[in-house]
């Protein structure tokens, strides 16, 4: 008996299941699924979300970095620079987390388990945080906040971009179709993805200019949904809480199957005792 236990594995990766890959994908495919299915139905009202943004500004004016309009307005000259950042901003959000979890999972399968766990964690706490404070983002603030939807004057997404909201100041369903919840603003998911990514994927890094680029990445990615106005930069230390409440719930998970674990393993030896009596 004690043999056997010795020569088990040390953890639920260290013996891959066959294929179990596939497993992955379809598991993360679901659960996103669920996340962005539940994303567009925390929408809120636009009285709500503009409400919220108020305090945002406010907050933002107390605390001196109010800085979003400038920093817009220092670059809608450039209309090459303005439409790069809007289709950096809808892709690299996407890839980047895609390839870390895949070089976690051929390279380091235990933290792979961990920092999926992380991210699984932080889509449940940013939908609760969706329902329960829509916000929203400078680009669609009334005109006397001096902000530019970038999206829709510098970057050509179609005539419908125009009518993103009914005369009643609801989304329009094209919008929800489209674009996904529109007031879904804090936390700024693009910030905590891109945070995740650095974080998860830094050990495995090695060389200094590597890590360095990372370490743009991530201010480009905060840049980015400052300039484009998709973000407030409050919204930014936001994403970082949902990264580091998403970790700590991945460890929370951990200790809750050791403990099971130690639980069953307990128990097995009296039930063989027990048998063999």
């Amino acid at each position: 008996m004690t043999a056997v236990a010795t020569a088990a594995p040390r953890g639920p990766w260290s013996k891959r299941i066959r294929f179990g890959w596939i497993a992955e994908i379809a598991g993360m495919y679901v659960l996103y699924s669920a996340y962005d299915e539940l994303r567009t139905r925390a929408l809120g009202s636009t009285a709500s979300a503009l409400a919220h943004a108020k305090q945002i500004v406010s907050a933002e004016k107390t605390l001196g970095i109010y800085w979003e309009r400038a920093i817009q307005h220092a670059f809608l000259d450039a209309d090459w620079f303005i439409a790069f950042q809007n289709v950096y901003y809808g892709t690299v959000h996407f890839g980047m987390p895609v390839l870390a979890l895949v070089w976690l999972y051929r390279k380091a399968p235990e933290r792979y388990v961990r920092w999926r766990n992380t991210l699984i964690s932080m889509w449940a706490i940013a939908v609760l945080v969706f329902f329960v404070w829509p916000l929203m983002p400078p680009r669609l603030m009334p005109k006397e906040y001096g902000f530019v939807d970038t999206a829709a004057q510098y970057f050509n997404f179609g005539p419908q971009v125009k009518s993103t909201f009914k005369p009643n100041g609801e989304p329009t369903k094209h919008t929800l179709d489209q674009y996904g919840n529109p007031f879904a603003a804090m936390p700024s998911f693009h910030v905590g993805w891109s945070t995740w990514s650095v974080l998860a994927i830094w050990p495995l890094v090695r060389r200094k200019w590597l890590r360095a680029l990372l370490l743009v990445y991530l201010v480009s990615v905060i840049f980015a949904i400052v300039v484009t106005a998709n973000h407030w930069l409050l919204d930014v230390p936001g994403g970082w809480t949902v990264v580091g409440l998403g970790y700590l719930s991945a460890l929370g998970i951990e200790r809750a199957q050791r403990g099971l674990r130690g639980l069953l393993s307990t128990r097995r030896p009296a039930s063989a005792s027990a048998v063999g009596g």
